[in-house]
């Protein structure tokens, strides 16, 4: 298979739970795609960092803390559901995407995909452990296309002439749903609640 191979095999299996993350903010018409694409390529960088970091310094990085990110999906996923309700008019025809809070929308996007893949860090650290510099950068060059592919892959897929109109409606209304439920898995699976719970007493 190859290096090249190996990289597509290992960012694929570990980001297919990002693809329903893009569909959705590709559906929400708050956030335009470049801060969506934006947002993805700042969160995937960290991810890489945070590895390369781990790998060359051996570090111990707790998974616990790292799932404390889920807050950030269960607050986002929260407040639209509250703003899905409290005006549905306006969350179903909203068309205007004004600049101002772009930095917010895209650090909510980088957000979320650090907390995404907080079970990345696992599996890249020791990839990266016994790689070359050369072969760490054909890491990061396929990385950062497969992230393209990604973005553009979503928003294909939300705009797509069968399964688009069905994606841009009900998705608005599945996509606070979805990014809770990924909020509490991420915790759960990285035993944050035990923090939480320990910091509480």
């Amino acid at each position: 298979m190859g290096l090249p191979g190996l990289a597509i095999a290992l960012f694929a299996s570990t980001n297919v739970d990002d693809m329903f993350v893009l569909v959705g903010f590709f559906a929400d018409p708050k956030f335009r795609p470049r801060d969506i694409v934006t947002g993805q390529y700042v969160g995937i960088a960290g991810l890489f960092a945070l590895s390369l970091l781990g790998s060359l310094l051996a570090l111990v990085i707790s998974r616990a803390y790292i799932g404390l990110f889920g807050i950030v999906a269960i607050a986002l996923g929260t407040k639209r559901l509250f703003d899905l309700y409290r005006n549905r008019e306006q969350a179903e025809s909203g068309l205007e995407h004004p600049d101002t809070g772009r930095h917010t929308r895209v650090a909510t996007v980088a957000l979320l995909t650090l907390a995404n893949g907080a079970d990345n860090l696992g599996i890249y650290m020791p990839a990266f452990a016994i790689r070359s510099p050369i072969e760490i950068s054909m890491f990061a060059l396929i990385f950062a296309v497969m992230t393209g592919l990604w973005c553009f892959f979503a928003y294909w897929l939300v705009h797509h002439p069968r399964f688009g109109k069905p994606i841009r409606r009900y998705g608005q209304r599945v996509a606070p749903l979805v990014l809770i439920a990924i909020g509490v898995s991420i915790m759960y699976d990285a035993g944050s609640f035990g923090l939480l719970v320990h910091g509480s007493n």
